[in-house]
């Protein structure tokens, strides 16, 4: 990968990093689903803590596609309602 795909990927990452950092602070969890939210919770924070590893070894493209996986994770639990979010549509897809 060139200097610049390098720089731009890496600022991708650290914005995803950014969002899904304050999202999985933001999700509480909604009492009637709360296995169901759980495991996914419990998906997003592992896929969100492969993608910090990742990125440690350098490995910037696994870093990136796991913390997609991670924010999407947070995005369904929001969408469906397993997560209570308050609406956020900055950090969630919920409208």
């Amino acid at each position: 990968m060139d200097y610049q795909n390098k720089n731009k990927l890496q600022e991708k990452l650290s914005r995803y990093f950014e969002l899904t950092s304050k999202a999985l602070k933001k999700v509480k969890i909604v009492e009637k689903h709360r296995k169901e939210a759980e495991d996914i919770l419990d998906l997003a924070r592992r896929y969100y803590d492969d993608a910090k590893y990742f990125e440690k070894k350098g490995d910037l493209v696994n870093a990136y596609g796991a913390v997609v996986y991670a924010h999407a994770f947070l995005d369904i639990g929001a969408r469906i309602r397993f997560f209570d979010v308050g609406n956020d549509s900055n950090l969630f897809m919920v409208d």
